[in-house]
């Protein structure tokens, strides 16, 4: 089942980086991309960015990593929550 989640996420985010045109012109522009990544281009670098996040994410669900590495980016905060 992981095999397959990862794969599907692996397309779309896929589709993302490569329709990010199609989605400024349908979803329209991203004002928290357009001020911190740029005047014109920030919204498509914004999808793009996205689309490269749900690509790491599916490979990590489709090897089964996706625990492992949020444990390794929450272990600062978990270790304060844990009892001694």
């Amino acid at each position: 089942m992981h095999i397959i989640l990862g794969l599907i996420m692996i397309i779309a985010g896929t589709l993302i980086v490569v329709k990010s045109e199609w989605l400024l012109s349908n979803f329209g522009r991203i004002g928290f991309f357009d001020q911190h990544l740029g005047a014109e281009g920030g919204s498509r670098l914004g999808y793009k960015l996205i689309g490269v996040a749900v690509i790491f994410i599916g490979i990590l669900v489709m090897t089964n990593l996706i625990g492992g590495f949020l444990s390794w980016i929450f272990s600062p905060l978990l270790k304060y929550s844990r009892p001694q």
